[in-house]
């Protein structure tokens, strides 16, 4: 079959399935593009051919900025379990180096996404040609060598039939759960449209099976017993339970055990924040009644976690200093860490196989009694944040606390930084796997307008709340057009304080007075903290097409909501609150490194209080 290379990709591409327990469901079940020189006359054209003769079904999505699009795709994958993900195209250059970043957010997260860049032409007939990078090291280097580092899998197509292992492979790393990540597949603009006699078989419909790797016995057997020797063991729930749809799983092993369950980002709703055994996030801004049992564990059985710092707090979460890791996980990378007993397997059914060799095994009445004391005194702290009365703006845990009760369980809230991720790990209650949806293995401001496109794409019978602090906002908002352009109906809570207020705190924190992080006028003596700045998002979110709603009171808050959810189309919701808090009360420590001489007192005083902190970390031998 006589086809370009651009053709024969998306052909193949729309022939990709991917199965688990039986489910079958398309891997790349589309494509979010901006066309340029580079990529529209070669996928932009083989994706138009498709549309048009019916030849190959894969929708085209048209972004609005090439980061922006694969933070949408990666957020689709999110939802769908590593199982389905969208592929990304864009045009020489800087359009292809755009996706730089959201390449990083995948593959840090272990999440897949197909990323399609333009690249110069490998006959290099025209040398240079617009936007090339001229290396004196090679003439083979090109600026899409800048997606190696951060991508799973890496190659150029030079020749049109290079494709054909490169493709393969690329549907191989996508559907690995310990391999998984960005995908990036260069094309050469004069290979785009090269034709090439392809083999009919290369656009069979192709199954991509994802397996359930079982426990090894005396791996199983080892982590038992040292389960059953623990007098105060923990569960760590991350991100692996929730791909791997072991929820269920997890809660009937810590029903039965009464081993309490704290949780990651990625593991928050995989058992119910009202669960009996449910004590909420852990480390840097976990809440303190999790981090108290971690502070006291002598057995942590840790499944489907990677173990951040944040998770840690930088080493010192886990103080106990006989302190025992088990890790169940698929990737041994993660199950190796903190010289744990390694348990690989997927996390559902290493569960399981656990929950049968603990054979009736339980923790003692006065330890169950210890976990539910701590977890109803969180709850009561929660109530509190979420009730705070303060004025004259409300704290943005008190807006939080207005959308938890307004939400229902399977709605889904979005975030990836600032100081909202903080404030939504200790206190946002979650009883759906999927409801809760924070990026924070990257934390990447702008991650989060897009990801709500991603995740409405994924779920569309779901409510998804996107919450968004102006900083973020700012960076990147234009995803707001594609969900108008596509009669998506998508709620963005914008949260209008008129600086970063994580790193605001952070930095006084630190001993840098806020230096930096407010939305000012310079003043007269040159620095930026004159008057707050006139800027009207309210008015950018309009231009961009979304309703927009406006709250300053809790009240008002609370009424914009239900407006916003009886719409049809996305609404923006802003609301103005406190940028100085107040935040809920912290309890883990996060390693930020104090300049150790300074003129200034206070960051004198920050560094005594860093080195003294210090002191807590270690590490987990």
């Amino acid at each position: 079959m006589r086809l370009t290379t651009a053709q024969a990709l998306v052909r193949f591409l729309a022939n990709q399935f991917s199965e688990r327990d039986g489910v079958e469901q398309r891997l790349i079940p589309g494509c979010f593009g901006i066309f340029g020189h580079g990529n529209v006359a070669g996928v932009g054209q083989a994706l138009l051919q498709a549309a048009e003769t019916g030849e190959a079904d894969l929708p085209y999505y048209l972004a609005r900025n090439e980061q922006g699009m694969v933070h949408a795709a990666t957020a689709f994958a999110k939802m769908r379990d590593r199982l389905a993900t969208l592929a990304c195209t864009a045009s020489t250059g800087p359009g292809s180096t755009n996706m730089i970043t959201g390449a990083a957010l995948a593959t840090t997260n272990r999440l897949p996404v197909l990323l399609l860049p333009s690249d110069m032409f490998a006959t290099r007939a025209p040398d240079p040609v617009l936007q090339q990078l001229e290396d004196t090291r090679g003439g083979d280097v090109t600026v899409n060598d800048a997606f190696r580092p951060v991508s799973k899998y890496f190659d150029r197509i030079s020749r049109p039939e290079q494709l054909i292992p490169a493709a393969l492979a690329a549907m191989r790393v996508l559907t690995d759960p310990v391999e998984t990540g960005a995908v990036t597949l260069c094309l050469p603009q004069d290979v785009q449209a090269e034709a090439y006699d392809w083999p009919e078989d290369f656009f069979r419909r192709r199954v991509w099976h994802v397996g359930r790797p079982l426990p090894e016995p005396d791996a199983l057997a080892r982590a038992a017993r040292a389960l059953r020797g623990a007098e105060k063991p923990l569960i760590v729930a991350g991100g692996g339970v929730v791909y791997s749809q072991a929820t269920a799983q997890l809660r009937a092993l810590a029903e039965t055990t009464g081993i309490p369950v704290a949780d990651t980002h990625a593991g928050k709703g995989a058992v119910p924040w009202d669960h009996p055994c449910a004590v909420g996030g852990l480390g840097s801004t976990g809440t303190a009644a999790a981090n108290a049992l971690a502070a006291e564990a002598d057995v942590v059985l840790g499944i489907g976690t990677r173990y951040s710092d944040f998770t840690t707090a930088s080493h010192t979460v886990f103080a106990n200093p006989d302190v025992r890791f088990v890790n169940l996980n698929v990737a041994r990378l993660d199950a190796a860490k903190h010289s744990a007993d390694l348990l690989l397997a997927d996390a559902r059914t290493g569960i399981e196989a656990l929950h049968v060799a603990l054979g009736g095994w339980q923790v003692d009445d006065a330890y169950r009694s210890r976990v539910r004391l701590l977890a109803d005194d969180w709850r009561r702290r929660t109530d509190e944040c979420y009730s705070l009365g303060h004025g004259p703006l409300p704290a943005q845990t008190e807006i939080l606390g207005a959308l938890n009760e307004l939400a229902d369980d399977r709605d889904v809230v979005i975030n990836a930084a600032g100081s909202l991720p903080g404030d939504l790990q200790m206190l946002w209650r979650a009883r759906d796997p999927k409801a809760y949806h924070v990026e924070y293995a990257y934390s990447c401001m702008g991650y989060e307008i897009a990801a709500g496109l991603g995740v409405k794409l994924a779920e569309p019978d779901r409510e998804v709340f996107v919450l968004v602090g102006d900083g973020s906002y700012l960076m990147m908002a234009q995803e707001i057009v594609t969900m108008v352009s596509e009669g998506l109906k998508v709620i963005v809570v914008l949260v209008q304080n008129h600086g970063f207020a994580s790193i605001g705190s952070l930095s006084e924190s630190l001993g840098s007075q806020r230096f930096g992080t407010r939305y000012r006028y310079r003043n007269e003596e040159g620095r930026l903290d004159g008057g707050v700045l006139p800027v009207d998002l309210a008015a950018n979110a309009a231009s961009l097409g979304a309703a927009v709603l406006k709250a300053s009171t809790v009240d008002e808050f609370r009424n914009a909501v239900h407006r916003a959810k009886a719409a049809a189309r996305t609404t923006v919701i802003q609301v103005e609150t406190d940028l100085h808090g107040p935040n809920p009360p912290g309890s883990g420590w996060w390693d930020v490194p104090v300049s150790e001489v300074s003129e200034l007192d206070s960051t004198r005083k920050a560094y005594e209080d860093y080195a003294a902190a210090k002191r807590g970390r270690r590490h987990y031998l």
